[in-house]
């Protein structure tokens, strides 16, 4: 049983058992790798994948237990270079970061700016998607940290650690009626057509639930997962727009209105999550640092050592975020 093997049956479940499209992010070739699967099945005798002629139909469920102890593995093999790298040279490496627009707008650009000026030798990368998509990049192992709002609590082997809190703002056009209102309520907004987050994004859900608890049913008109396309779609009149408060910039914005809506929907609180058994770099423990002053690498570690989400979570109990 080779370490390649493993890493090809691994990376062929996650590109939904295309091998041709395995092969090509591998930078290697398509029957080497069905060759190194089917020799890998040989010797554990079952197999992983299950076929029709050519093509991988489906994951067994010996595959299933077999990949998951293969995805163990390939993460303590790069935790172990990682140990290594980080005796070696402690100021190079790579760090992934995955998280929404929002954030990489508006919330993460100081952090970043910081963090390349101290470390000009690590290689930094970017990833944008849904909370979703961000919290199983973060779970198979694909970047290192998710930054979202919503769905890391959805995976178990995630560690998570509050950030900070943010609400959001109606932002109108200049001379909207809802400028006119002294003290915004949910039913003055629900009377116009809204332009807002897709649902899943960015704390939709507390929107949505604000609006049920007293009974109003708004006219969602148009979402999208970016806050500069939804201004944009508010200016063009399409409808008030509910966005994160953070993402109205004096200057570029003076064009519309901030109306402040903190006292209509509950707070949300971005996280930042890593995998369990992740082995941080001391770059990395200053990242999260930078982003979240309160996430000392202290802390982190004391989270580190905690055996479940109950016990991170008291760790935190009581701690006043700070307000984006």
């Amino acid at each position: 049983m080779k370490l390649q093997q493993l890493r090809y049956i691994c990376e062929v479940a996650r590109h939904d058992l295309n091998v041709s499209a395995t092969a090509q992010s591998l930078y290697t070739s398509q029957p080497g790798i069905s060759k190194q699967i089917r020799l890998l099945e040989d010797e554990l005798g079952v197999e992983v994948f299950a076929r029709s002629g050519k093509h991988l139909t489906r994951v067994t469920p010996a595959g299933q237990a077999i990949l998951s102890v293969a995805e163990q593995i390939l993460q303590k093999v790069e935790s172990i270079r990682q140990v290594a790298q980080e005796f070696s040279d402690e100021k190079k490496g790579s760090l992934s970061i995955a998280t929404t627009h929002t954030q990489a707008r508006y919330a993460l650009p100081s952090a970043i700016n910081e963090f390349i000026k101290t470390y000009p030798d690590v290689s930094l990368h970017m990833h944008q998607g849904t909370p979703m998509q961000i919290s199983e990049m973060a779970a198979d192992g694909t970047v290192d940290f998710a930054i979202a709002t919503e769905a890391l609590q959805h995976f178990s082997d995630l560690i998570m650690m509050p950030c900070y809190r943010w609400n959001r703002s109606v932002m109108v056009p200049k001379n909207h009626p809802l400028t006119q209102v002294s003290k915004l309520s949910l039913k003055d907004v629900a009377a116009y057509p809204i332009v807002t987050y897709v649902f899943g994004f960015t704390g939709r859900s507390k929107l949505d639930d604000a609006f049920r608890h007293h009974g109003l049913e708004p006219k969602v008109v148009f979402t999208a997962v970016d806050s500069d396309v939804i201004k944009t779609y508010v200016r063009l009149g399409l409808g008030v727009g509910i966005v994160a408060s953070m993402a109205y910039e004096p200057g570029p914005d003076d064009d519309l209105v901030a109306l402040d809506a903190s006292h209509l929907f509950e707070a949300s609180t971005t996280k930042i999550g890593f995998r369990k058994g992740t082995f941080l770099r001391g770059y990395m423990y200053d990242f999260i640092r930078l982003f979240a002053p309160h996430l000392t690498p202290d802390v982190v570690r004391k989270v580190q050592s905690c055996d479940n989400r109950a016990e991170v979570d008291a760790l935190f109990e009581g701690l006043e975020l700070p307000l984006l």
